[in-house]
């Protein structure tokens, strides 16, 4: 599925067609949309689809005419008829007009954006948007975080399901994994220089890495 984004005055819209200073958001694309993405904004199909592969970690690779950046989010998931969570690639590819986002998942990350909730949210200011995104993410991160301490506080230890404890260890391990690598990947978007960026970005940016420390340490606790 292929959508496209464009704010005007704060507000976002859905548009019919490739513009400049417009999102395109891709979930779970078909083969199709990803060659159309590919050969309306010259990229590799192959850094387009590199997000749909679970194995893939984070990173930025700075390519010709465009930058990908792969990131970990977290995802609720069902394991053992269970509510748990996992972490899944979100890829976000930014070239001089647009930014295009690719995941498996209709991910609640992106979701908080397109129903127009973030403050001064904008398609053109790519790296703000960027750094509002890893925002949400880390701030997911913190509030499934709390629902796993809230459960295992709140269960009876002579009841509890030894799978379901196993699950929990499963989660913590897959966020503290992920949660150290897109911290990597932080710390080199403080040093990227191809986009310009602004002082106020910046001051995002050190907001973003503080959220994501304080993960990092609710998931050791």
């Amino acid at each position: 599925m292929i959508n496209i984004f464009k704010t005007e005055q704060s507000v976002i819209r859905t548009i019919d067609a490739f513009e400049d200073g417009a999102w395109v958001q891709m979930v779970d694309p078909s083969v199709q949309e990803l060659n159309k993405v590919s050969e309306a904004y010259d990229i590799e199909v192959s850094d387009l689809a590199t997000a749909l592969d679970e194995e893939e970690s984070s990173r930025i690779s700075l390519e010709d005419g465009y930058t990908l950046i792969l990131v970990d989010i977290p995802s609720p998931e069902v394991r053992h008829e269970k509510k748990m969570y996992t972490t899944i690639p979100l890829g976000i590819l930014i070239k001089q007009n647009a930014i295009i986002t690719i995941c498996k998942e209709d991910t609640p990350v992106l979701q908080y954006f397109i129903r127009n909730k973030v403050r001064e949210f904008s398609t053109k200011k790519k790296m703000r948007f960027i750094y509002q995104l890893l925002l949400r993410s880390a701030a997911l991160y913190q509030a499934y975080l709390r629902g796993i301490d809230k459960k295992r506080i709140d269960g009876d230890t002579q009841d509890v399901d030894i799978i379901e404890l196993h699950e929990l260890e499963s989660t913590l391990v897959y966020f503290a994994t992920s949660l150290r690598s897109n911290s990597i990947v932080l710390e080199r978007l403080r040093r990227y220089k191809r986009l310009e960026q602004y002082p106020e970005d910046m001051e995002l940016l050190e907001d973003v890495m503080v959220e994501y420390q304080q993960a990092i340490e609710m998931t050791a606790i």
